[in-house]
């Protein structure tokens, strides 16, 4: 079985699991009681948000636990938006839809307004547009660091600067780069992050914001005093202590894994484009997370492919996990000026620490196993 959807989601790490078992067993303690199964709880909590403090360089209590990403980018628009005075926010065309969506509520229920930039042929948000979108009213800036569906990475510490500059808050979501490139909010001058643990081999069902110290945010929920008051609700332990550790396996030798994986990624583009001449590739190929590659196939049906190379037992995407059984054509790719009938043929596949170069080999061969038997004209 070849696995290349490591995008959606990654198997849990050896650290992880090894670091969440006591509390899935014999530490059961509720974190907020004073007795001591409650400290111990307490304490391991407290152990993981200085590891991921000291990971990304930050102060422990700039990070408050979500149960993912998705809440995690919520937490930070819309608590951000209502606790601040402005009334405008920007963000991209190509951003995943937790924050596009989360930006249309607070345009549609809250009277927000909204500007929605526009990205190049690659992907990518020129600083300078974001320069002149920026009003006197502008409460919020959201880009992320790297797009899900392309790899594309984002000029992110151009765009930060240009927020700095103008004394507006930015927000970055780097659910997918977390784990696969430095990152660093502080030095960036990022007011707010957000993470998502089973895109670095973590558990599933956790996540993180990183809020900069001094930052007004209003919470969403209510019922508690969690989390300093910013996520009320009893904190899930074992997944926060997953978490905790699956960032800094990933961690550990990072830019050699990189290495590994662009090696793996730029094999599997060749072996596609010798197969299948017109072939295209989405995206920005010097500014891209070593592990993503986006292609599409003229002349295919996309969904066609996914279930084709499913039989064959290897694992892509056609983009965003979260988008599953929708038929429409990727909105990342639309925004980019990719037409409809070309967007429609496409294939997200993803690499992670397991992948191998047999694997590689595989998915190749499975490839034109499915394009032949699509369409005996398309690998001809």
């Amino acid at each position: 079985m070849g696995y290349l959807d490591y995008n959606a989601t990654t198997p849990l790490a050896p650290e992880a699991l090894e670091a969440m078992l006591p509390f899935l067993r014999d530490e059961f303690g509720n974190p907020s009681s004073i007795h001591a199964p409650g400290r111990r709880s307490r304490a391991a909590i407290d152990d993981a948000r200085d590891r991921l403090a000291a990971l990304i360089g930050a102060r422990p209590h700039e990070i408050i636990f979500t149960g993912g990403g998705t809440e995690s980018v919520n937490l930070a628009l819309i608590g951000l938006a209502l606790a601040g005075e402005g009334r405008h926010l920007i963000t991209a065309a190509t951003e995943h839809h937790a924050v596009l969506h989360a930006m249309e509520f607070l345009r549609r229920y809250h009277g927000f307004d909204l500007t929605v930039l526009p990205v190049d042929a690659l992907g990518r948000v020129d600083p300078a547009t974001l320069s002149a979108a920026i009003r006197s009213d502008t409460a919020l800036v959201s880009i992320m660091s790297a797009n899900n569906e392309t790899g594309t990475l984002q000029p992110i510490a151009e765009l930060a600067a240009v927020c700095e500059e103008r004394k507006v808050l930015f927000h970055s979501d780097m659910v997918q780069s977390f784990g696969k490139e430095t990152v660093r909010p502080r030095d960036l001058g990022i007011a707010a992050l957000s993470l998502a643990a089973h895109k670095f081999y973590g558990p599933k069902g956790v996540g993180a914001l990183f809020l900069r110290a001094g930052v007004p945010i209003t919470s969403l929920h209510h019922g508690g005093a969690h989390e300093n008051q910013r996520r009320p609700g009893t904190e899930n332990v074992a997944a926060i202590a997953g978490l905790a550790a699956a960032a800094e396996a990933a961690d550990a030798g990072l830019e050699a894994e990189q290495d590994r994986q662009r090696d793996l990624r730029d094999w599997l583009w060749e072996g596609i484009r010798e197969e299948f001449s017109p072939a295209i590739r989405n995206g920005d190929p010097d500014h891209t997370l070593a592990n993503t590659l986006n292609v599409s196939f003229p002349g295919a049906d996309g969904e066609t492919l996914l279930i084709g190379l499913d039989m064959e037992g290897v694992s892509a995407s056609s983009g965003s996990a979260c988008m599953v059984g929708s038929v429409q054509p990727s909105h990342v790719l639309l925004a980019m000026g990719v037409p409809r009938e070309i967007a429609q043929g496409t294939v997200r596949f993803s690499l992670g620490k397991p992948t191998t170069g047999a694997e590689i080999e595989g998915a190749l061969a499975a490839l034109s196993n499915v394009l032949e038997r699509q369409n005996p004209t398309l690998n001809a």
